[in-house]
């Protein structure tokens, strides 16, 4: 399944929703320091529910351990400034999905580390700015699964 990446993080509530996410779709989680909240944080408990316990997450101390250890390969760095749609990338199995905190989304340098290939964006109506990040995660994420027909679901949503 894929794993989600979280560059410096910000606001509590974003990362609890997306914990949520990774727990109801199978992705793991990395969190890279420093983060905007400490992990015992009411609010990303609350926006997380009881689901922390279902979540695969990681902590790292850079953002250039964390993609040693996941491999550099196939990652997509989620960017305004990326020119091409994320609907138009092929993801592999084993695809990262790289965000940047809130505020300021991922640095240039790093943008330009990746190259213009492996930098994506969401589509949205001219003169918009972007997307909640936890929105922004969900999006992504949905769209590398559809790519894989949903795999690891064992029962289908309607129940049949």
């Amino acid at each position: 399944m894929f794993d989600v990446v979280l560059f410096e993080p910000e606001i509590p509530p974003n990362t609890g929703n997306i914990i949520r996410l990774c727990a109801n779709t199978g992705a793991r989680l990395h969190l890279v320091e420093p983060l905007g909240f400490k992990l015992s944080d009411r609010a990303l408990k609350r926006a997380g529910l009881d689901y922390h316990e279902y979540a695969e997450i990681r902590v790292h101390h850079s953002l250039s351990c964390c993609l040693d250890e996941l491999g550099r390969e196939h990652v997509f760095a989620f960017s305004t400034r990326g020119r091409r749609g994320l609907h138009e990338i092929r993801y592999p199995k084993d695809s990262v999905l790289l965000f940047g905190p809130e505020t300021r989304g991922l640095p240039q340098t790093l943008l330009d580390t990746l190259g213009p290939e492996h930098v994506v964006n969401i589509p949205m109506l001219a003169h918009s700015r972007s997307l909640n990040l936890s929105n922004a995660v969900a999006v992504a994420v949905y769209t590398a699964w559809i790519q894989h027909q949903f795999s690891g679901i064992e029962n289908s949503v309607n129940g049949d």
